[in-house]
């Protein structure tokens, strides 16, 4: 990923920040030009809690380019606090741990890297809330 890209991209992948439509009030993530649901102009940054819980999972073990060296990882649909439903991956737990329904925080880590002495690029995953604690 060019280092212009990633820059572009760096508040919405550190604090997941989104819009909010100012005609209807959906939540949108990622950021969007128009509202889903009413097709209004939606430029009102929101920025997410970060909690919600795993609305569907599965575990990746034939992982696409780039990424063969972290098989296997699972990655999961979240659906946040506030509506919306994000693709991310699962950390700090085993996949025979997943379960659908299980609460979620966002935390920033480690994506991927481009090469050795390549840029790092950092981004959001999601880790269980320990319900104890």
């Amino acid at each position: 990923m060019e280092v212009s890209r990633h820059w572009r991209l760096r508040t919405q992948r550190y604090s997941l920040v989104g819009e909010i439509c100012p005609n209807c009030g959906v939540k949108l993530f990622p950021p969007r030009d128009v509202c889903l649901e009413c097709e209004a102009p939606a430029k009102e940054l929101f920025t997410f809690t970060g909690l919600g819980e795993v609305y569907s999972y599965t575990t990746i073990y034939d992982a696409p380019a780039g990424f063969e060296r972290y098989v296997p990882y699972t990655v999961a649909l979240v659906k946040l606090a506030e509506g919306p439903l994000v693709t991310a991956q699962l950390t700090d737990v085993a996949a025979e741990d997943v379960q659908m329904g299980m609460p979620v925080e966002m935390v920033t880590r480690k994506l991927t890297e481009d090469g050795p002495e390549g840029m790092i690029v950092y981004g959001y995953k999601f880790r269980p809330i320990s319900l104890t604690a």
